[in-house]
């Protein structure tokens, strides 16, 4: 479930209510849409398949996995898949040992995916567990899919730069000064990092 309509309106209205600053690029942008990703290990399986290569590139593989592997990408049967198959779709070495290392922890039950701790850096860490899974996939999971509503990816170069440009800052924010920056908007950082985005090369800003 991601952050409703309301939610992110809600937040933004408190981050504004914090720093005013912020209330110009508002009255311009306009409040996001919410950002929804299904739950569970397929939107992570995505996630890995998409990493470092075009839009495009990821959708191609992704067709190419429904077809070798059937429509609900079962992790079993991705295991089930030598070096070659998994290759002819598109998956590179190193990508192939994180979809392994994913589907691994899903069937034999070390990962519950419905289940993760409710605290939000004991559920990042579980989830950094997979191989190729790193703090800002897992920040994006728990943010788009489960809906959690204080996740702040300081890391993302997007939000680095919107803090830049919103707050009027001398030079983009490294990602611990952002993580620093940021701590005055808790618990509604989530819709925060939303805002930031969709301010991030909007026209009308």
């Amino acid at each position: 479930m991601s952050l409703s309509v309301e939610q992110i309106r809600e937040g933004i209205d408190h981050a504004v209510a914090v720093e005013p600053a912020l209330a110009p690029a508002l009255a311009a942008a306009g409040y996001p849409a919410p950002r929804i990703r299904p739950t569970g290990y397929r939107t992570l399986l995505r996630t890995i398949v998409g990493q470092q290569v075009s839009v495009a590139a990821a959708a191609s593989v992704w067709n190419k996995l429904e077809i070798e592997l059937g429509e609900d990408i079962a992790p079993d049967e991705l295991l089930a898949r030598d070096h070659d198959q998994l290759r002819a779709c598109g998956l590179s070495r190193q990508k192939q040992g994180y979809a392994r290392s994913l589907c691994e922890l899903v069937v034999n039950d070390e990962l519950d995916l419905n289940n993760l701790p409710d605290d939000d850096e004991a559920a990042i860490a579980e989830l950094t567990r997979i191989k190729g899974i790193g703090r800002w996939s897992a920040e994006i999971y728990l943010l788009f899919a489960e809906g959690r509503a204080d996740i702040w990816p300081a890391g993302d170069l997007a939000v680095q730069a919107a803090m830049h440009k919103l707050l009027g800052l001398d030079e983009r924010p490294s990602e611990k000064e952002a993580r620093i920056l940021a701590e005055r908007f808790s618990p509604h950082r989530g819709a925060l990092a939303i805002f930031s985005w969709h301010c991030y090369d909007n026209p009308a800003l």
